[in-house]
């Protein structure tokens, strides 16, 4: 089938990610090593990070719930000290293999995150809410967790994309950093490409959709 959408996820994809700030943390307080992504793969649908994602807990619940959930693993880490790691630094290759994709495709982002920061990459300072704001007006139409009440990897939200693309997922493609967040779009019949660097991302989207990408 022709390809039609080309979706994209935002943190680890657009910008640097979490886990590289996750690990800094780690390192720097004598914590084990992927700690944090330990915490948040416990339980993925009902803990503190997932109702935090779907606006179902405050800041203030999540601070405290995400604490008990590291003092289960005996060790005190707050929720707070997480929540202003989850903005990384804009990768300008992937925003401009966006605007190429832009052209020819019609394109979207799904983005699971949390009512806090600024926009839909959570940024922690106004230039960086900026540079947000910059590519998510980029988008033809971008779904936020935290506004819809869904998250990744909950097929629906894959369907929800195409429906306001007005295309199937089998005319799509998907990038996201996490694998099980690439499982659910490619059992719907979306290719997806999951990203473990942004020179792997670009050379496997280029194949795909036939464009080529600065990288």
């Amino acid at each position: 089938m022709t390809l039609r959408a080309v979706i994209w996820d935002f943190g680890g994809v657009f910008t640097t990610s979490p886990f590289e700030a996750f690990n800094r943390y780690e390192a720097a307080r004598s914590l084990p090593h992927n700690l944090i992504r330990t915490i948040n793969a416990a339980n993925p649908h009902t803990n503190a990070w997932a109702k935090f994602e779907r606006s179902e807990i405050s800041a203030s619940e999540f601070d405290t719930l995400f604490a008990e959930e590291a003092k289960a693993l005996g060790h005190a880490v707050r929720g707070a000290d997480i929540l202003p790691l989850l903005s990384g630094e804009v990768r300008p290759n992937v925003v401009a293999a966006l605007r190429a994709c832009k052209a020819k495709f019609k394109v979207g982002c799904i983005t699971n995150n949390v009512s806090t920061g600024s926009g839909a990459g959570m940024a922690g300072t106004a230039e960086k809410a900026k540079a947000v704001a910059e590519i998510m007006s980029l988008f033809d139409h971008v779904i936020e967790s935290s506004k819809v009440g869904v998250r990744k990897p909950d097929p629906k939200i894959y369907l929800m994309m195409c429906e306001a693309l007005s295309v199937s997922p089998a005319e799509s493609v998907y990038l996201d950093d996490l694998g099980i967040n690439c499982k659910p779009a490619a059992e719907l019949g979306m290719i997806a490409i999951k990203v473990s660097s942004e020179k792997q991302a670009l050379d496997d989207l280029a194949e795909v959709v036939g464009l080529d990408f600065v990288r």
